[in-house]
């Protein structure tokens, strides 16, 4: 018997993966500062924007990307929890269109609570994932923390050429996701023993699945802007799409591709507390909202999938590259990028 197949590691922790982030308002008051930092003519992506990771001109017409990413357990399997906050923390790389090079590991471990067998199962999972991805779990830091947490520090290549930002999107692109939302609310269902049977292990394969796709869709000329969906939910991530550009969002509830028996879950109440934390960060920018589409758009996704604007004239261009790498779910847009209007984001 695995040491771990009797320990829920959820239930030693108070938030869960992306859940964990801090809200929004409450993050850009942190971010506030009169501290004026020297300027530098090779950092092309740094605080100045809410991008996913930071870009640094290395000549030769190469970025260096380094970004980092932990998070608290969101699963309670130990190889699982290790692969998921590894591949979410590289998805960062490849949301900006680049390539990872290397990862080292940022572990927190109640070593008085947990067995310390169950962390080396952890830091499997992040070698396997990091395999998957090509690069080498180079190292890392760990620290005796109260809760476990675990994610990496990841370095990525980028042709300058390719740099995909998530707020140079442009009026009249197509907006499309390439994953399914709500897998905050399927973790929340399993934490309080409510997740049915059917849909046991649906959102952990989701939350694992590494997002390759960014590297060769910002090889597509007419994709314009590009982020990956976290812990501030879909409308999070594309209010700052759409913010970030000077822009706004028209989006079709209708077309959004949704996980399983959502509504059930709501119905019980398997709603992540971070979810209304979001949305109070979101309400004034945001009009069109109903019960059912404020839970699920503002639902935290781990590891969720990229948000993708793409310039109609490149439509059958990117629309084929989904269908060559496996995303014929996803070949609809959900939505348009619109003038400047009252709102950010409409959705219809």
């Amino acid at each position: 018997m695995l040491v771990n197949e009797k320990i829920k590691l959820t239930q030693y922790s108070h938030g869960a993966g992306c859940g964990c982030k801090i809200a929004p308002a409450v993050l850009d008051q942190i971010l506030k500062s009169g501290f004026k930092a020297p300027s530098s003519d090779k950092l092309i992506v740094g605080n100045s924007s809410k991008d996913d990771a930071a870009v640094y001109d290395i000549g030769n017409g190469q970025g260096l990307i380094s970004t980092t990413d932990f998070f608290m357990p969101i699963v309670d399997d130990a190889i699982d929890f290790g692969k998921i906050a590894s591949a979410n923390a590289i998805s960062d790389v490849y949301a900006m269109g680049g390539s990872p090079l290397m990862a080292i590991a940022i572990l927190g471990w109640p070593v008085n609570k947990l067995p310390v067998e169950i962390a080396q199962q952890v830091i499997e999972g992040a070698q396997i994932i990091c395999a998957e991805a090509g690069i080498s779990l180079a190292g890392g830091h760990s620290i005796d923390s109260p809760e476990p947490i675990f994610g990496l520090a990841v370095s990525g290549l980028i042709e300058l050429k390719n740099l995909k930002q998530n707020n140079t999107a442009q009026t009249g692109d197509l907006i499309y996701i390439t994953k399914k939302i709500g897998v905050g609310i399927l973790a929340t269902a399993e934490k309080k023993g409510l997740l049915k049977q059917e849909h046991k292990g649906i959102a952990a394969a989701q939350m694992i699945r590494l997002n390759k796709l960014g590297e060769k869709a910002a090889r597509v000329k007419g994709v314009t802007a590009m982020t990956d969906i976290t812990g501030f939910g879909l409308l999070g991530h594309l209010l700052e799409v759409a913010e970030g550009a000077g822009l706004s969002a028209e989006i079709e509830y209708s077309k959004i591709p949704l996980l399983d028996d959502l509504d059930f879950y709501t119905s019980q109440s398997c709603v992540p507390g971070s979810c209304f934390r979001n949305w109070n960060s979101y309400e004034p920018k945001v009009e069109g909202i109903t019960g059912d589409s404020l839970l699920t758009l503002c639902d935290p996704q781990t590891n969720g999938g990229l948000l993708i604007t793409v310039n109609p004239a490149s439509r059958k261009e990117f629309e084929q590259l989904l269908i060559q790498e496996g995303y014929n779910e996803f070949i609809n847009p959900i939505g348009v990028i619109k003038n400047k209007g009252d709102k950010i984001v409409t959705i219809v």
